[in-house]
C-alpha cells in the first residue's frame, strides 16, 4: 500500500498490535442488566459467533462491546459502531427474555423476532468485517517485524522497511467480484465506472440490499450463515462467499442441478416452466442477427445460444445438432403496448428482461418473418466458465428488471454485461462495444469467439453455425420460375408484390419441381400479406384509440389482456409474489406449474379472441388479399399433390 508508513504511525499500529492472534470477542458491555437480560443476551452473542467463519473471527481480532440502547427507532434492531460496538433496541430484550421473541412473527424475512436479531447480529458484525483494513496473516506478520524494528530504524526506517512488500486488499463490499454478481456491473463505454443502480430487484429477500454495496454483502451474510437453502438460491453469491472465507456452514440443503427458466416462446399449448442443466450445456455461442435497415436493428441484435445436449447423448460436437434443445438468451426491451415509441427506447421507458427463448423460434422469427440470417459463433470459455455462466444467467432471469436503452443499454451492451460477471474472464473486463456486430467483431479480435467457423457457408449451413435468411430461398426458388416460365418479373420481391390472382394463373404451367417452388413462394406471400396486415391493424388501431373511436375496443381490451399476462414469460418472478428469494426451489415448484400454466392457458384463449378481432380490423382490401393468398396456398398445394401422384409418388399430404 502506497501510504502504509503514514497509515501505520496515525494509529494502523493498535489495530495490529502484539495481540494480532487474537480472534473476536463479543463482550456485553452493560452494568444495568439483570442476570438473566445477561443470560439471554450472552446466548445470542455465543450463537452469533459460532455461526461465523474461522477466517471472519480471526481478521475482525478486536473486543466488541456490546449494549442495550433505547437512543434506537422503535422497528430497528440494531446497529454497529464505526470501530468496535454494537447497540442493540432495548425494546426487544424482554422477548429475548421471556423467551416470547423466538415465537412473535415479524413478517420480515427471516421469521421471528428472535432470529432478525440473531441476523442483526450478524449483518452489523458483517458492517465491522467490511469496514476493516483486512490483511493476510503473513503480512501482519511482517507489519509485526517491521514494528519490531522501529525503535532501531526510525520513523523513515519502518517506511523502508515495509514500503512495496504489502499492500491493500479489497474490503469485501468493493470486491469487483462481489459487485458484478450483485447487480453493479461494471458499465460498458465508461472506462470501468460501476453502475449506479442495482435492478436485481425482483425475488429479493430484502431490497434494502440494493441501496449499496455494503448493505448488499450485510445482508447476503445473514442468509449464507443463517438459510441452508441459500447455495441452491443464490448458488454464484454462496460459491464467492464460500471461496472467500475458505468455508461453508455445515447445514446446506442438496442443491439440483437443474436451474429452473420460463420459456417465452409463443407456443401457448406448451407449459414454459423448464429446467436447465449446466452439465448439458455444450458451449454456449455468440448469436447475432444481421442488421436491417429498421432503425432499431440497424446495427443487428446480440443474443447468447446454449448448445444443449439431447438426454442420453455426451457433450460433444454432435450435440450441436440437437436444435430442437438449444435454447436463446436475448435481452429485449418488454413492450407492454402495441406502439414502440423512439424515444420511449431513448430514455429508458421499457424493461430491459432476460428472456428465455427455444433456438428454433428465434431462427423462425429472424430468417422467414424479418428475413435476417442468424450467425451462431461459438465463444471459447472453459467448462467452468460455461457452467458459472449458465448458473448467472439463471439467476438474472429470476432477479433482473433493468431500463433498455436503445443506445446505452441495449441488447450488446446487457449481454456483454451477462458474459463479464457469468464467466470472470479477465479478456472481457476491459472490452467495450455498444453495438451488436461490433461486439462480435471485438470478441473475434481478442480470441473469444471462433468466426472461422462462418468461412465455408455450405458447412456452416450444414453445422448449424449459419441460418441464412429465407430471402436468398426465396431468390433461389424465384430463379427455379425463371428458368421454366415465361414470367416477366425480375426479382422475387416484383412477383409478390402481383395480386394473388395474377400469380395463380401460372400454377397450372408449373411442372413438379416448379410447383414446389411456387408452393414456398406462396408461403412467403402469405406471411408478408400477415406482416402488413399487422402493421395496418397497428396504425389503425393506434389512431381509433387516440380518437376515441369504439370500433377498436373489443381488440384493445383483448391485446391489453395479453401484454398484461405474458409479461410473466419475461419476469416470472411475478409468478410467486413475495414468497421466497432467489431461484424458486421445490417446495415453490407446484405453485410455478400452476400458476404459469393457467397463464399460458389465458394467453392461448386469448391469442384466438384477439386472432377473431383483428380481422374485424381489417379493411377490406387486405382482408380480401388474406383470403386470395390462403388461396393461392391451398390450389398450389392441391396441384402439387396431383403431379406427385401422376408420376408415381405417394400421395402427399
Amino acid at each position: 500500500m502506497k501510504a502504509l508508513a503514514a497509515w501505520l504511525l496515525a494509529g494502523g499500529l493498535l489495530f495490529f498490535s502484539a495481540t494480532a492472534s487474537a480472534a473476536l470477542e463479543l463482550l456485553i458491555n452493560d452494568p444495568g442488566l439483570t442476570a438473566a437480560e445477561h443470560s439471554a443476551t450472552q446466548a445470542l452473542l455465543d450463537e452469533a459467533t459460532a455461526a461465523l467463519p474461522p477466517a471472519f473471527i480471526a481478521a475482525l481480532d478486536r473486543t466488541v462491546h456490546v449494549r442495550w440502547t433505547t437512543h434506537m427507532p422503535e422497528d430497528a434492531y440494531g446497529q454497529a459502531g464505526l470501530v468496535s460496538t454494537l447497540e442493540l433496541n432495548r425494546r426487544l430484550l424482554p422477548g429475548l427474555v421471556d423467551g416470547s421473541a423466538a415465537i412473535e412473527k415479524t413478517g420480515r424475512p427471516h421469521g421471528t423476532v428472535r432470529a432478525e436479531m440473531l441476523a442483526t447480529v450478524l449483518h452489523e458484525l458483517t458492517h465491522l468485517y467490511d469496514r476493516a483494513r483486512l490483511w493476510p496473516a503473513s503480512e501482519r506478520a511482517l507489519i509485526t517485524r517491521c514494528r519490531q524494528q522501529q525503535a532501531a530504524l526510525g520513523e523513515v526506517g519502518l517506511a523502508q522497511a515495509c514500503r512495496g512488500q504489502t499492500e491493500r486488499r479489497f474490503t469485501l463490499s468493493d470486491d469487483p467480484r462481489l459487485l458484478d454478481l450483485a447487480g453493479w456491473p461494471q458499465a460498458v463505454g465508461r472506462r470501468g465506472e460501476r453502475e449506479q443502480a442495482n435492478r436485481q430487484i425482483a425475488r429479493s429477500p430484502d431490497l434494502y440490499e440494493t441501496s449499496s454495496p455494503k448493505e448488499f454483502i450485510a445482508v447476503n451474510m445473514e442468509y449464507f450463515l443463517l438459510d441452508p437453502a441459500y447455495a441452491c438460491r443464490r448458488p454464484e453469491l454462496y460459491a464467492y462467499l464460500k471461496g472467500h472465507f475458505g468455508w461453508a456452514p455445515a447445514s446446506q440443503a442438496n442443491c439440483p442441478t437443474a436451474l429452473p427458466f420460463l420459456n417465452a416462446g409463443s407456443d401457448f399449448a406448451r407449459q414454459p416452466l423448464g429446467l436447465i442443466d449446466p452439465e448439458r450445456v455444450y458451449e454456449v455461442d455468440y448469436l447475432l442477427a444481421e442488421a436491417n435497415q429498421n432503425w432499431v436493428s440497424r446495427w443487428g441484435h446480440s443474443m447468447l445460444r446454449l448448445v444443449i445436449c439431447a438426454p442420453g447423448r455426451p457433450r460433444g460436437p454432435d450435440c450441436r445438432l440437437d436444435l430442437e434443445y438449444s435454447l436463446v438468451l436475448s435481452f429485449r426491451a418488454f413492450v407492454n403496448d402495441v406502439q414502440l415509441s423512439t424515444w420511449g427506447g431513448l430514455n429508458g421507458a421499457y424493461p430491459s428482461r432476460l428472456f428465455v427463448l427455444p433456438l428454433s423460434q428465434v431462427i423462425d422469427e429472424y430468417t422467414k418473418t424479418e428475413l435476417r440470417s442468424l450467425a451462431s459463433v461459438p465463444l471459447k470459455l472453459s467448462r467452468l466458465e460455461i457452467q458459472s455462466l449458465v448458473r448467472h444467467a439463471a439467476e438474472m432471469h429470476w432477479s433482473y428488471d433493468g431500463n433498455y436503452y436503445f443506445l446505452s443499454n441495449n441488447c450488446a451492451v446487457e449481454t456483454l454485461k451477462l458474459l463479464r460477471a457469468g464467466t470472470r474472464n479477465p479478456a472481457l473486463q476491459s472490452m467495450d462495444s455498444i453495438v451488436p456486430n461490433g461486439l462480435l467483431s471485438v470478441l473475434e479480435a481478442r480470441g473469444l469467439a471462433d468466426g472461422n467457423v462462418l468461412k465455408d457457408k455450405r458447412e456452416a449451413l450444414r453445422r448449424g453455425y449459419l441460418f441464412d435468411s429465407f430471402r436468398d430461398r426465396y431468390q433461389a426458388m424465384f430463379t427455379i420460375l425463371k428458368q421454366q416460365l415465361p414470367i416477366p418479373q425480375n426479382t422475387v420481391e416484383e412477383w409478390l408484390e402481383q395480386p394473388a390472382a395474377a400469380r395463380q394463373a401460372w400454377f397450372t404451367k408449373a411442372d413438379l419441381r416448379t410447383s414446389a417452388a411456387l408452393l414456398l413462394l406462396e408461403q412467403a406471400g402469405y406471411r408478408r400479406q400477415l406482416l402488413l396486415a399487422q402493421e395496418e391493424v397497428k396504425q389503425r388501431y393506434l389512431g381509433a384509440r387516440d380518437a376515441g373511436d369504439q370500433s377498436v375496443g373489443n381488440a384493445n381490451e383483448t391485446l391489453q389482456a395479453i401484454l398484461a399476462n405474458s409479461g410473466f414469460l419475461s419476469r416470472p418472478a411475478e409468478l410467486l409474489g413475495a414468497e421466497g428469494y432467489g431461484l424458486p426451489q421445490e417446495s415453490e415448484w407446484k405453485r410455478l406449474e400452476q400458476a404459469s400454466g393457467e397463464r399460458q392457458r389465458q394467453l392461448q384463449q386469448l391469442s384466438v379472441d384477439l386472432d377473431k378481432e383483428v380481422r374485424a380490423l381489417l379493411t377490406p382490401e387486405r382482408a380480401a388479399a388474406i383470403a386470395a393468398s390462403e388461396s393461392n396456398l391451398k390450389a398450389i398445394g392441391q396441384h402439387l399433390r396431383d403431379l406427385h401422384k401422376a408420376s408415381g409418388g405417394l400421395i402427399l399430404p
